[in-house]
């Protein structure tokens, strides 16, 4: 059984992007332990229905107001927030720069990299004011390693690492954590929302090979958050034992 920072209490955990994916499963991985939880998403209406408190909420992390509307729902049902799990992000095709229009770039970055700050940033001083907090950013091992065809993707993923190394030494000595999870390959529906809805594209994807899925990545957030209070997983590099890199894929045949 996980450690908790504070075992007297449970802990008050928001997860963003908790429709589907790791956030669904990162929602029901820390209910199984008993927290309260306050999911939000575009996709209100598929938000898991947990046995264990829950707010469930719309939301849509490019939006300011609904950021606001979010976060004062959560704090109404649920009290300060202890874990923060920045998890809504996307890719979406595999357009080279010379190929592109520019309408996803812009999409990715106001999502994974704008997105992440509207929320981090009205959580952040609620943790420190309570001597306690812990911000979980969901990276990639494209944060790590480029790849043609997905500069701008790794780039808001690159970008992601630097916000969680900056917010580290801005809360230095407040009790406040930091952590960003990079997993490899998932076999959620982030195939299928890069390739717009092309579903055998996307099965082809996960062809001959083993990924992870989105319970493994889920276990690694709940340890990190989970861990005594004097104790700080800064990141997390997961990958399946078939993947090596973003292009290093080892694929069975037949």
């Amino acid at each position: 059984m996980p450690a908790n920072p504070d075992p007297d209490r449970a802990l008050h955990v928001v997860v963003t992007g908790a429709s589907s994916g790791i956030g669904a499963a990162t929602a029901r991985a820390f209910a199984a332990l008993g927290h309260r939880l306050s999911l939000g998403a575009r996709r209100a209406e598929r938000l898991p229905e947990l046995d264990a408190p829950t707010l469930r909420h719309p939301l849509d992390v490019t939006d300011e107001t609904s950021v606001e509307t979010f976060l004062a729902a959560a704090r109404a049902a649920h009290g300060a927030i202890d874990v923060l799990v920045n998890n809504a992000g996307l890719a979406r095709g595999v357009e080279t720069i010379a190929d592109a229009t520019g309408e996803a770039w812009r999409e990715m970055i106001e999502t994974n990299v704008l997105g992440v700050l509207h929320v981090t940033r009205r959580v952040v001083p609620e943790m420190i004011g309570c001597g306690r907090g812990h911000v979980v950013m969901i990276g990639s091992v494209a944060g790590h390693e480029t790849y043609e065809g997905g500069s701008v993707y790794c780039a808001t993923k690159r970008g992601l690492r630097s916000i969680a190394e900056g917010l580290r030494y801005e809360t230095l000595g407040t009790g406040v954590r930091v952590t960003s999870v990079d997993p490899g390959m998932v076999e959620t529906e982030f195939s299928v929302v890069r390739f717009r809805g092309d579903q055998t594209k996307a099965d082809s994807v996960y062809t001959g090979t083993r990924p992870l899925t989105a319970d493994d990545v889920a276990e690694c957030i709940v340890f990190a958050a989970t861990r005594p209070a004097h104790v700080n997983i800064d990141s997390m590099l997961v990958m399946p034992t078939d993947q090596a890199s973003p292009k290093r894929v080892h694929r069975r045949q037949g």
